[in-house]
């Protein structure tokens, strides 16, 4: 008898978390930006109410994004708030992706 038992590891805690590998995708893209949003955020010292005018949402809606509530965040949701944030988003495709002219 084996005093190991079996224990299955993934790449991050999204793909243990999530059903398929797209919205594991998915849910680590959001976090990631959401991360540096709230960074930013942080970053300026505001107040909530000054922070959520920058942004140009309601104050309850930042709440929401500086105590990390992914779920109510789409990942496009998260990218327009990276403008009035002044956070630069790009995407970096990994050696699979077919690269066209």
């Amino acid at each position: 008898m084996s005093d190991h038992a079996n224990v299955e590891r993934f790449p991050s805690v999204w793909d243990a978390l999530e059903e398929t590998p797209r919205e594991a995708a998915n849910m680590r893209l959001r976090s990631r930006l959401m991360m540096a949003l709230i960074s930013r955020i942080n970053a300026w010292e505001l107040s909530q109410k000054a922070a959520a005018q920058r942004l140009g949402i309601s104050q309850p809606r930042l709440n929401d994004l500086l105590n990390g509530k992914i779920d109510k965040f789409s990942l496009d949701a998260l990218v327009n708030l990276s403008e009035p944030a002044q956070l630069e988003v790009d995407l970096c495709f990994g050696q699979d992706t077919i690269q066209s002219a």
